[in-house]
């Protein structure tokens, strides 16, 4: 399983796996299937607007004409658009969780995404659809030739450790919130936790702690105790959280 790393908000490097070509197709056939209803939808308007050439004044040829221009420039510009405005995703991307990313986990520069955008051509245009198919299939990190030249892949949006699959483990009776503080964690924070000490468990990895606990500190401002180490301290964070917030206020 090929995986890349992406830098959280809290500088914490969490491994995402690269998108398969199964996902990248079905995102492709979606975005497709709503250029389609675009143009179709902008078909019909025309039609009851009488501007479909011989069904209604000389004129409506030129305004025909005009508006096919502009639906072949948006479908041409589509991918482009989305990917620049939407972070490296287009609508099909989204429904399917997965996004452009670079090949080193950062968000692409718009140089990136115009070189994607440029060698579609030859990935789907000029070999039919085979050369980025050919490419995916081949490449380590799932690339096809635009994303090779671009030096960008594309991944799944999602951390192997989701929030509705983290267990809640309701803390003691009486117990007292060691970091009151923690009450201001929210729940991507604990999401991220949950995450580095599952990453940690699978490869032993306390850099990953470490920096964590570094973050977690100067986020809530609070120091860490001499007497813990960096994972007592990012468990207790967790357990004072789950303690705090399952408080009934009498």
């Amino acid at each position: 399983m090929q995986t890349v790393k992406i830098t959280t908000s809290q500088n914490i490097d969490i491994e995402y796996e690269m998108a398969g070509l199964g996902e990248r197709m079905v995102a492709y056939l979606i975005d497709w299937g709503i250029l389609f209803l675009v143009y179709y939808a902008a078909f019909i308007v025309m039609t009851i607007l009488n501007l479909v050439p011989g069904t209604g004044p000389e004129s409506s040829a030129v305004i025909f004409g005009i508006v096919i221009f502009v639906i072949i420039i948006f479908f041409a510009l589509y991918d482009l658009i989305c990917e620049v405005f939407l972070h490296g995703q287009s609508f099909g991307k989204k429904l399917m969780k997965i996004r452009v990313v670079s090949i080193d986990g950062t968000s692409p520069r718009l140089g990136q995404y115009l070189l994607r955008w440029i060698f579609r051509l030859v990935d789907f245009t000029l070999t039919f659809q085979l050369g980025g198919l050919i490419s995916v299939t081949t490449s380590k990190p799932h690339q096809r030739i635009g994303d090779r030249v671009a030096g960008t892949t594309v991944i799944k949006t999602k951390p192997r450790t989701q929030l509705e699959d983290i267990a809640f483990i309701p803390p003691e009776e009486n117990y007292q919130p060691l970091f009151p503080e923690a009450e201001r964690l929210n729940s991507r924070d604990i999401e991220l936790i949950h995450e580095v000490i599952r990453n940690f468990k699978e490869s032993g990895n306390n850099v990953l702690v470490y920096n964590l606990a570094v973050k977690l500190s100067e986020h809530l401002s609070v120091q860490i105790p001499a007497q813990m180490n960096e994972m007592e301290f990012v468990q207790a964070l967790l357990k004072d959280h789950n303690a705090i917030t399952s408080a009934v206020p009498i």
